[in-house]
């Protein structure tokens, strides 16, 4: 007892001649590790063991073997593993399991064949870090065949070694062998009911989770997590605001996935009070300083609109920032400090503080923080709504210069903020140096000769992606249809848009109706205007009116425009925009009267127009 109260300096130069097989013996089963961590210490034992020979005795050997990967060091490891003569099933899995941990599957399954070809017979402990090992690799066939193996043997297994083959079926996909493996199971835990409640919720069974999980008799804070956030992943947000308000009258402790994903429901239905109830709890128990859940916080804020108490969080971290360096993260600095970055940039941009974001950016390239593509593919938006061509150029050779490969989405990001920026040569080069471009790159160049008022070559570009057999989605034929109207091409946007719907099945959205209602008022058909405006019930939008009045105005039919911008003021009374469409037709027609009228009304009912401003 006295050894193991004493510092592993003081205990190695104190009573280093003690170092006897019965005393390492004696540590081993006496406590569970002692703080043998340091490598050269461990190194100084393993002479020391050498010396004396007491490696001869197996305690001692697997003893040694286990500090040495307590010490991270598995070369060292491995080299003492080959030195040992008698190896028993517990110096196997030791270093099996040792491997198992840091990821090295093949270094696992060539051990596993190694030591069934020495005639040691593997314990549950083995196994399982094999099956880990497969569930990672999502290597299904060698899982199956050891599972074969075990079957063959007469090996049973416990429950933990049972879970361990459930998650690798599971991870694989192989649902019927879980589930005829889970009605075998003699014994469950509530690790293998949360293994089948997460299983179901994988494969969009939601009531079967869902029953599982309200028969379970005790439900601890993993099956909880795996409820709420199955069902925010399946898009039922409703009921996992629900489960999260149970479990907190359950009084079970929040961990700090809890938290995270707690957070991600708070912010995917824009749920401030609730978000701000999470923060008060995070500080509460003091777990403000995790970082996954300082990155959700900063999320949530951001997705709420309040960048003010997201930068407050920002703050909060402290200044030692990732590098950017070609050969991964450094160990010393957490991955969720670059998440917090890029969440506060992408929050700027989303809630339209670019010039924020674009400072934001500065900073973190100017102190070497890795830029993932996320923030990348943001401030390229940024770039693309602020119409700044030469800061996205720059941006543009950044992404070339630290090496980011140009995929679909930066790749559109950047078709896009060349088209609205003005250049579409530039948009068009990017486009060509992608090999195989996906229907996101398409629809983006599709948008960008829309944009520049090149509609026709808009169609051609769709009719080569259809002949090249890609799929268009509801969005590429938005670009179409905004092409065929700036175009004046009625006859060609009728027969896309009838397309869209008979030939891809894709229902129109809001977007698509209101694209149609402008084709047909800038080809001066304002009757069939009219008429498919209240064919398509849409009459409830005032975006479809102001599209009519602007028809009307442009085709100077008075009489249908005074019609049109009577029902335009009913629809949106609060609209600065309406009224002003409204009084610009009167003055065009020179019905001053009707011009004060309108102004009159709009002072009447407190609209103020905002002052325009142009980043130019």
């Amino acid at each position: 007892m006295i050894l193991l109260c004493m510092s592993s300096r003081s205990l190695f130069t104190s009573f280093k001649h003690l170092i006897t097989p019965s005393i390492l013996s004696c540590w081993y089963h006496s406590s569970p590790l002692p703080h043998f961590t340091n490598a050269p210490l461990v190194d100084a034992l393993h002479a020391m063991a050498l010396k004396n020979a007491s490696l001869q005795s197996s305690y001692s050997a697997n003893f040694l073997l286990t500090l040495y990967l307590k010490s991270y060091n598995l070369e060292s490891a491995h080299k003492l593993f080959d030195e040992i003569l008698l190896k028993d099933t517990h110096t196997w899995s030791i270093l099996i399991s040792g491997y198992a941990r840091s990821g090295s599957s093949f270094m696992v399954f060539t051990l596993f064949r190694d030591m069934l070809a020495a005639f040691t017979a593997p314990n549950q402990y083995t196994l399982s870090s094999v099956f880990k090992c497969c569930s990672i690799g999502n290597n299904i066939r060698f899982g199956k065949a050891i599972h074969a193996w075990m079957l063959q043997t007469g090996i049973d297994g416990d429950v933990v070694l049972h879970n361990a083959m459930l998650d690798l079926y599971l991870k694989c996909r192989d649902f019927e062998y879980a589930k005829r493996l889970f009605k075998l199971m003699e014994e469950r835990d509530v690790v293998s009911w949360n293994i089948m409640i997460g299983a179901y919720m994988q494969t969009g069974d939601v009531e079967k989770s869902l029953d599982i999980f309200r028969n379970l008799p005790y439900k601890d804070v993993v099956s909880w997590n795996i409820v709420i956030d199955g069902l925010l992943q399946c898009g039922y947000k409703r009921y996992a605001l629900e489960q999260l308000h149970f479990m907190m009258e359950s009084r079970v402790q929040f961990s700090a996935v809890t938290f995270s994903v707690a957070l991600t429901l708070a912010s995917s239905l824009f749920h401030l009070p609730l978000g701000r109830q999470l923060h008060g709890r995070v500080l509460k128990f003091g777990v403000s300083g995790d970082g996954f859940i300082r990155s959700s916080l900063i999320e949530m804020y951001c997705k709420c609109s309040r960048m003010d108490k997201a930068s407050l969080i920002l703050r909060e971290i402290p200044p030692t920032f990732l590098k950017s360096q070609i050969s991964g993260v450094s160990c010393n600095e957490p991955v969720d400090e670059i998440v917090s970055w890029s969440s506060m940039v992408s929050g700027y941009v989303s809630n339209g503080n670019f010039a924020e974001g674009l400072k934001l950016f500065k900073i973190m390239v100017c102190e070497l923080v890795i830029v993932d593509i996320r923030t990348i593919t943001s401030i390229i938006s940024a770039c693309a709504n602020t119409g700044i061509l030469e800061v996205g150029r720059q941006i543009h050779a950044y992404i070339q210069k630290v090496g980011h490969g140009i995929d679909a989405y930066v790749g559109s990001s950047l078709i896009d903020m060349y088209s609205k920026s003005g250049s579409l040569v530039d948009a068009i080069m990017i486009f060509k140096l992608i090999n195989d471009p996906s229907v996101v790159l398409w629809t983006s160049m599709i948008f960008g000769y829309a944009l520049h008022g090149q509609g026709r070559q808009a169609i051609c570009l769709f009719k080569e992606m259809i002949n090249l057999g890609i799929t268009p989605n509801e969005v590429t034929f938005l670009g179409v249809l905004n092409a065929c109207s700036h175009e004046g091409l009625l006859e060609e946007g009728c027969k896309y848009f009838e397309m869209m719907r008979d030939v891809y099945c894709i229902d129109p959205g809001l977007e698509h109706l209101t694209c149609m209602v402008d084709l047909y008022g800038r080809a001066g058909c304002l009757l069939e205007t009219k008429k498919f405006i209240f064919d398509h019930c849409i009459s409830h939008l005032s975006s479809v009116w102001k599209s009519f009045l602007s028809s009307c105005q442009l085709h100077k039919n008075a009489e249908m425009g005074k019609w049109v911008s009577e029902i335009l003021l009913q629809v949106a009374p609060f609209d600065a925009g309406a009224y002003i469409l409204s009084s610009n037709m009167c003055a065009d027609n020179r019905r001053w009267d009707e011009v004060a009228r309108v102004r009159s009304l709009m002072h009447h009912r407190g609209v103020k127009k905002h002052p325009g401003q142009s980043w130019l």
